[in-house]
């Protein structure tokens, strides 16, 4: 079995499921039983960043490796490209993306450093997995420096259509960079589609059998693997003693109304505002919910210094304040809104208590909220699930009430069907997803696409005789591998003189710098 190596742009946590997510319980799995690393981004900063000692925990076979950034960095590349340019761009926002070359120089170098920090800690045979927007052209680097083991990249937003795509400078170079991958994945058929469609319509490549692509001298193969959550685990935390005391607490509060609950990073892209104004609208319409039915929404604070981020904040308060005041009574609230965060068991508690989980993004990856919902509910009584047409999880929970959330009648209708449908009826549509939920797991996901990349490197499948774009021979490395990097850490020996690391680093920037700009 092969060891592993993963990048994300935060790391961990390894254990304690009680607050690692989907894709933490997915990796940790996976990493547990193979061995390997986990690198990425501390969330700190420091006047090194990239160039700073590298921060190590052991953990049995398993290394968490995180390196800092500078606040330069955190602003150009964090701030700016990935979450300015990058994160509206993919979520078919192109009127909020800002295009600036600052950020995009900031991106390829954080990705270049990132990659000269890695690869001394990559052995022959292991298998390198990618994940997420952040970090697009790091296994191009890899490639130039040498790596020629097998590996993957997940995207886990949404791949736009070439329209969109094509809007974002130097788009074909980005995309070009995923072609250095073996496999490569997306919540979606259509964000797999869309793909597919920018290698062979923007950057000329031709599309096969079995999902494969070939671009730039390259075969690889791009499918589509819905991450899931650990279903079991959820079900259980919604019946833990920290969820049964905020489930109890909610039922004094609602004193025998109903509740609907939204729960969300406080994000323009999760149709938080068309949520409120689909519930103004189930007001209006069906006025017996008037003093009946209450909407709590949990939106914990998102990238608050964005300024599309604050004033969307600003509009929800507007929006809240708008509806409380044409509706509130002495006695009852329509909409409470809570910036703080959960427990993911406290959530669980929460999520059983409401009889309606609404989920409205505008576009969206997959959406774990609404498969967490479904988890939490009590098979005896479940509630039910309003889901927006534009998240990615609609595929696997199609027997949830499906709407488009900007048509607020029809999401009002959808909610007056949800408050009132039969007890019968709920448990069968709660029935079909719950079971669909327990096959397709976070650890299934996983293993799902560690499975189709052993599977390529076993029968030597990716590489192409045809020149790249660039001129080069594909996999073109470097003559030879770096040195081992010592880790800065007290339970592994030989670690070097920072000064004299950086030095060597710096050098070796240098040299993949230069040869990125002659390609």
């Amino acid at each position: 079995m092969r060891r592993l190596i993963v990048v994300s742009n935060r790391v961990g946590p390894l254990t304690d499921g009680g607050k690692a997510g989907g894709l933490a319980v997915g990796l940790g799995d996976a990493l547990r039983s193979r061995g390997g690393i986990w690198f990425g981004w501390s969330g700190d900063k420091s006047s090194e960043g990239t160039f700073g000692e590298m921060k190590v925990e052991e953990h049995g076979k398993v290394r968490l490796a995180t390196i800092d950034l500078t606040a330069e960095d955190v602003e150009e590349f964090y701030a700016g490209y990935a979450n300015r340019t990058l994160w509206p761009l993919l979520h078919y926002r192109l009127d909020l993306a800002e295009f600036d070359q600052r950020y995009e120089n900031a991106y390829r170098r954080v990705n270049e450093r990132m990659a000269a920090r890695l690869m001394p800690q990559t052995q022959p045979g292991d298998m390198v997995w990618v994940h997420d927007y952040h970090y697009i052209p790091l296994g191009e680097r890899l490639r130039e420096s040498g790596f020629d083991g097998p590996m993957a990249y997940f995207l886990h937003v949404p791949f736009p259509s070439p329209e969109i795509m094509t809007a974002l400078p130097n788009s074909h170079s980005l995309i070009r960079a995923l072609t250095a991958y073996d496999v490569i994945g997306f919540q979606t058929d259509n964000d797999r589609r869309n793909f597919a469609r920018y290698v062979v319509e923007e950057l000329g490549g031709s599309e096969g059998e079995n999902d494969e692509l070939t671009a730039y001298g390259r075969i690889f193969r791009a499918s589509t693997f819905p991450i899931g959550i650990d279903t079991e685990s959820f079900a259980e935390f919604a019946v833990s003693d920290e969820a049964k005391e905020h489930e109890a607490q909610l039922k004094v509060l609602l004193r025998g109304r109903e509740q609907i609950i939204g729960v969300d990073r406080l994000d323009y892209s999760k149709g938080i505002p068309e949520r409120f104004r689909g519930f103004e609208r189930l007001l209006q319409d069906y006025p017996e919910n008037r003093g009946r039915v209450s909407l709590m929404q949990v939106a914990p604070l998102s990238r608050s210094d964005l300024e599309a981020y604050s004033d969307l904040r600003s509009e929800l308060e507007e929006l809240a304040g708008h509806i409380n005041g044409a509706y509130s009574a002495l006695d009852w609230v329509p909409i409470r809104i809570m910036t703080r965060g959960f427990t993911r068991r406290a959530l669980a508690g929460i999520y059983r208590a409401s009889r309606v989980g609404l989920v409205t993004p505008l576009r969206d990856g997959m959406n774990l909220v609404a498969k967490e919902y479904v988890a939490a509910q009590d098979p005896e009584d479940p509630g039910v699930l309003v889901l927006s047409r534009f998240a990615g999880a609609v595929k696997e929970l199609p027997e949830a009430l499906i709407v488009n959330p900007y048509d607020t009648a029809s999401l009002a209708r959808a909610l007056q069907q949800a408050l009132n449908m039969p007890l019968e009826e709920r448990k069968q549509r709660w029935d079909a997803m719950f079971a669909r939920l327990k096959k397709g797991t976070a650890q299934a996901w996983c293993e799902a696409i560690l499975h189709a990349l052993e599977e390529r490197a076993d029968k030597g499948l990716g590489r192409s005789s045809a020149p790249t774009a660039s001129g080069k021979p594909p996999n073109a490395v470097a003559p030879k591998r770096p040195e081992k990097e010592a880790m800065v850490t007290t339970k592994l020996p030989g670690t070097t003189s920072a000064p004299a690391r950086r030095s060597e680093e710096r050098r070796g920037a240098l040299h993949s710098l230069r040869s990125f700009f002659m390609l």
